[in-house]
C-alpha cells in the first residue's frame, strides 16, 4: 500500500471523479484534498419526474471541526487495519460485525474495531485491481443471508469485465467458501474507467446494480442513452429465481424489445454508490460527472422504472454535447454541485440511526476529492435543502450502515469511520 496519501488520491481520483482517456492524470480542476469552498446551504427545486409513470494517507488523517458548529457530527476512528477500503456494510445477522471491502479483492471483517486473523473473502486472483477505478468494488448480503448465507459481489475481472456474482459462507461464519462462486454477467468494458460497482437489495426484494457508461470520456460509444445494453445502467434482478437470474415482470422493459429487460434507469455515466432509505423505500442515486457538475438524482418509493437521468444529453440540469438541449423526457436532479467544491460525489444514506435524532431522515452525501459531508432534506415538495455538515480532510470513498442504521465513511487511504454526535 502507496505510504503518501496523496498517491492513492492520485491513483484513485478516476474512480470516483471525472476523467478522461488517460484517467485521473487527464484531469486538470480537481479540488485538492482537505480543500473547502463548498456551497452556502440552499434550495434546489426539482422538475417532474419525466417520463415516469407514478404508481401508488497510509494512517488516516483526522477530521477537521464542522464547518457548521450547529451539525453536530464528527468521525471516530473504527479500524485503520485496512488496505484501499471503498465500502463497508453489515450482514444483518445480529452478529454486530463489519464487512469491508477492499480494492484489491479481499473483504475484512471488523469486530469491534478489530480486524479479524483472515478475511471473509480473498478473491484477489480474480480481480483485476491495475487501474485506478477497477477492483472489488461492491458487496451486498441477501435479505434472507442469516438463513441461507447468500451474498453478492461486484468486481473487474482479470480481463476488465464488470463482473457480478454469488458467493455462499461456508461452515465456519466468519469465512465464505471460495469456490462458491457463480458470476451472473460479466459485461465486457471498452475502458478501465466508470465501472460503476454499488449493489443493493431494495425493499422490493430485488437486487439493484449499478454500472458505469463503459469510461474514456463524455460517454464516445453512446451507451448510457443505449436502452439496448447493460452500461450505463441501473439493473434490477430477481437473484432468487432463474438461472443464473430472472427478470422481475415489472420492469419497464420485461417483455424485451429494443431495450435489456435488466434495465431500471439509464441515463447514467457512473452511479458509483446510491442507496434506499431503510424507512421510506426512496431511492438516491449520486452520479459521478464529468468536467463540471456533479449530481443527485432521486426516485420515490413506488414510482415505476424507466427514468431516463439524462447523460450524455446533460451534466446535471445542463446541456453536456450542445449549446441547447431539450430537458424533455429527462429527469432532473435534485441537487447538484460544481467543481469548485470538489471533484467526484461520494453518495451516502439517509440517516436513520439513535445517534443524533434531530437528522433523522437526513441523506448524507461527500465529494471524494475535498472530503466535505453534507446533508440534504427536503424541506417541502420538490424543494431540497443542503447544508454543510464536517469538513473530514478524508479521501471519502464510499459511506456505509450498520444494523442498527448508524453511518460510517470509509477513507481510501485506510481508514474506516463511524458519524457520530459532536462531543
Amino acid at each position: 500500500m502507496p505510504h503518501n496519501r496523496y498517491v492513492i488520491l492520485i491513483l484513485w481520483a478516476g474512480l470516483l471523479a471525472a476523467c478522461g482517456p488517460n484517467g485521473p492524470a487527464g484531469r486538470t480542476n480537481a479540488a485538492a484534498p482537505g480543500a473547502t469552498g463548498a456551497p452556502a446551504p440552499a434550495t434546489v427545486a426539482t422538475a417532474a419526474a419525466a417520463g415516469a409513470t407514478a404508481i401508488a494517507p497510509a494512517a488516516p488523517r483526522a477530521p477537521q471541526a464542522s464547518g457548521d458548529p450547529n451539525a453536530g457530527i464528527d468521525l471516530r476512528l473504527v479500524s485503520d487495519d485496512v488496505r484501499q477500503p471503498d465500502f463497508v456494510t453489515h450482514a444483518d445477522d445480529g452478529s454486530g460485525r463489519l464487512f469491508v471491502v477492499e480494492k484489491g479483492g479481499t473483504i475484512a471483517i471488523l469486530r469491534d474495531g478489530k480486524r479479524a486473523a483472515k478475511p471473509f473473502l480473498d478473491i484477489t486472483t480474480l480481480v483485476n485491481s491495475s487501474g485506478s477505478e477497477q477492483g472489488l468494488l461492491g458487496l451486498a448480503f441477501h435479505p434472507d443471508y442469516k438463513q441461507n448465507g447468500r451474498f453478492f459481489v461486484y468486481y473487474t475481472a482479470q480481463n476488465g469485465d464488470n463482473t457480478l456474482a454469488r458467493y455462499q459462507v461456508s461452515g465456519d461464519p466468519d469465512a465464505a467458501d471460495p469456490n462458491s462462486g457463480v458470476v451472473l454477467f460479466a459485461v465486457p468494458d471498452p475502458a478501465p474507467n466508470h465501472n460503476g460497482g454499488m449493489l443493493a437489495f431494495g425493499p422490493d426484494g430485488y437486487l439493484y446494480v449499478g454500472l458505469g457508461d463503459g469510461g474514456s470520456a463524455g460517454d464516445p460509444w453512446g451507451n448510457a442513452q443505449n436502452r439496448g445494453v447493460l452500461l450505463g445502467k441501473l439493473l434490477r434482478l430477481d437473484v432468487d429465481k432463474g438461472d443464473p437470474y430472472a427478470i422481475p415482470p415489472d420492469n419497464p422493459w420485461a417483455a424485451g424489445g429494443d431495450a435489456r429487460g435488466e434495465v431500471w434507469a439509464y441515463g447514467l455515466r457512473n452511479p458509483w454508490r446510491f442507496s434506499f432509505d431503510r424507512a421510506t423505500g426512496d431511492l438516491y442515486i449520486a452520479d459521478v460527472g464529468q468536467y463540471k457538475y456533479e449530481e443527485i438524482d432521486f426516485q420515490p418509493a413506488g414510482a415505476k422504472g424507466g427514468l431516463n437521468y439524462g447523460w450524455n444529453v446533460r451534466e446535471g440540469l445542463h446541456c453536456y454535447r450542445d449549446q441547447s438541449c431539450s430537458s424533455e423526457g429527462f429527469v432532473d436532479p435534485i441537487y447538484e454541485y460544481t467543481h469548485d467544491s470538489g471533484c467526484s460525489v461520494t453518495g451516502g444514506y439517509v440517516y436513520r440511526g439513535a445517534s443524533f435524532p434531530r437528522l433523522q431522515g437526513t441523506y448524507f452525501f461527500s465529494d471524494y476529492c475535498s472530503g466535505t459531508i453534507w446533508s440534504l432534506r427536503q424541506s417541502a415538495p420538490g424543494q431540497w435543502q443542503q447544508r454543510e455538515l464536517l469538513q473530514s480532510r478524508l479521501g471519502v470513498s464510499s459511506f456505509g450502515e450498520d444494523q442498527a442504521g448508524e453511518l460510517y465513511v470509509t477513507d481510501l487511504g485506510g481508514g474506516v469511520y463511524q458519524v457520530v454526535a459532536a462531543p
